[in-house]
């Protein structure tokens, strides 16, 4: 359950995005998070899946033998930003620890990033993410038949690319989706950073083949964030009840915003966890 003082400070922080509302999102689990920061560091660091300086993920290995499922974080950041760890706060690496200290591995990718890589390049990245881990991840005690994919914001954006550029073979046994795009909301100016020209927004969408996935998917969208990534989850579950017969997991994130939806991810507030891991422990 979300502790009511913090319902009452994220409703009060708006539904702007914004570098002051990521700020308070921080300070509110910082502490929490750097607690567990402390408790666990990664495994291994800087692992080169690419030869890009932006192709590297870190690992966070649980206690016990193997083999654990995988879990690739991919970080958002607006296609512009953001890293997989940093010295000044905890987050994105928080998400690789919360899958160790639960028995799986966490694998926390950078990828290259927009205006200098623009679209696939994102989308690509997960694919060569997913390629090292089903080649490697068994060394480190993991089960390749077992990597989930789980992004937030852009990240989300560029599982669902890669899902698109390799529909025939995702090589992931599923897909978490928190708040990405999805083709069903109008671009804004900052996304053609990546995307490029707005025309050219209805032949790189991963609408058509997010509709048409086989691929498991659970996704989520945030009660006090912008309207379009409501759009986007909302239109992409109708989208899939209408073409599957059957809606896919959806997790409405009530209390949260587009930030905390992601960075309380292993706090007291376990709602989110508990439908990630239920959600894990379903797939085939």
């Amino acid at each position: 359950m979300q502790p009511e003082e913090e319902r009452r400070a994220i409703a009060a922080m708006g539904r702007a995005l914004g570098p002051d509302t990521l700020a308070a999102v921080y300070a509110l689990y910082r502490e929490e998070q750097e607690r567990h920061a402390a408790a666990q560091p990664f495994d291994r660091a800087d692992l080169a899946y690419g030869d890009d300086p932006r192709q590297r993920l870190d690992l966070y290995l649980p206690k016990g033998s193997g083999p654990a499922p995988v879990i690739l974080w991919v970080h958002g950041g607006g296609f512009l930003r953001g890293e997989k760890a940093s010295p000044d706060h905890p987050y994105n690496a928080h998400a690789g620890r919360w899958a160790a200290r639960h028995g799986m591995i966490g694998a926390v990718m950078n990828y290259r990033l927009a205006p200098d890589h623009g679209w696939p390049a994102g989308g690509e990245d997960v694919g060569h993410a997913i390629d090292w881990l089903r080649v490697h991840v068994g060394d480190h005690g993991g089960d390749p038949a077992r990597i989930v994919a789980f992004g937030t914001s852009a990240g989300a954006t560029h599982v669902a690319t890669h899902l698109r550029l390799r529909a025939a073979s995702p090589g992931i046994a599923g897909a978490v989706l928190l708040s990405g795009l999805y083709g069903f909301a109008a671009l804004e100016e900052r996304d053609t950073l990546y995307y490029g020209e707005p025309a050219l927004y209805p032949t790189r969408r991963p609408r058509e083949a997010m509709i048409a996935t086989e691929t498991p998917l659970l996704l989520a969208c945030a009660e006090h964030e912008p309207a379009r990534f409501q759009q986007e989850a909302i239109g992409l579950l109708a989208a899939r009840l209408d073409a599957h017969g059957k809606a896919s997991p959806f997790f409405y994130g009530s209390g949260h915003n587009h930030f905390s939806l992601a960075y309380h991810l292993g706090t007291a507030d376990r709602r989110l966890s508990d439908a990630v891991l239920a959600f894990i422990g379903d797939l085939p």
